[in-house]
């Protein structure tokens, strides 16, 4: 900082922090001096030329109300698209309440995915405790597999954690769920059946890579997940 006098009074000693300071201490401080006002010059947020305090003062606000409507619209929008899911997961339930036997269950859910859901490509994995009630049933939306299956290992930290999971799944899971060298799956939800332990797993598919990603919530998922694991545990 210069050292030069300014108004007989050094600069070089003055405190910036006492300065700051005692304005917020004396609010009135520039209705006192209103002339200030318009005599201090700031530099423009958006370029080289200067605007008085009271333009900066407007400029800075203008900018804060910006931020907040921006704010505002964004939590509009994020409620909207929750009772949106919530309307969505309430007709699924309302589906499969009404669902009487496994093919029933399946249509349902088959219902939901496709026209609340946008996804036709999904499938239900269930282990061999919940084949009775699905003996018989020919759905390319079912596989019925054994307990210990080699193929459902490859689904262990799913089950083990009971939790949805998005994004990207390995080949030979790709493989499993969707046959094999499906080009078409960009992305895919899994969802455990049953809790723990899980007895099952929903997988959804989507051509597009971004549809299902790791930083999407998966708490409407969870919520299926619960449904579609009590209707099938009716069954």
């Amino acid at each position: 900082m210069s050292k030069q006098p300014v108004l007989g009074v050094d600069v070089a000693q003055i405190d910036e922090a006492s300065i700051a300071d005692y304005l917020l201490r004396n609010p009135d401080f520039f209705e006192r001096h209103a002339g200030l006002l318009t005599k201090i010059k700031l530099s423009h947020t958006r370029g080289p030329s200067t605007v008085s305090l009271i333009e900066r003062q407007v400029l800075a606000l203008r900018e804060k109300n910006q931020k907040l409507e921006a704010r505002l619209r964004e939590l509009i929008e994020n409620a909207r698209s929750n009772d949106a899911l919530a309307a969505k997961i309430h007709r699924l339930a309302c589906r499969l309440i009404r669902a009487n036997g496994a093919v029933a269950v399946l249509e349902a859910l088959e219902t939901s995915l496709r026209e609340d859901f946008g996804s036709s490509d999904w499938l239900v994995v269930l282990g061999a405790h919940h084949h009775a009630a699905f003996d018989g049933v020919s759905s390319r939306h079912l596989r019925l597999v054994a307990g210990d299956v080699n193929e459902l290992k490859m689904f262990e930290t799913l089950f083990e954690s009971g939790r949805p999971r998005c994004g990207q799944i390995r080949d030979s899971q790709r493989d499993f769920l969707f046959g094999e060298n499906n080009v078409e799956v960009g992305s895919v939800a899994l969802v455990p059946l049953g809790g723990r332990p899980c007895f099952g797993l929903l997988a959804i598919s989507s051509p597009d890579a971004e549809r299902f990603h790791p930083a999407m919530s998966t708490e409407f998922l969870a919520q299926i997940g619960e449904l579609v694991s009590e209707a099938l545990r009716t069954e």
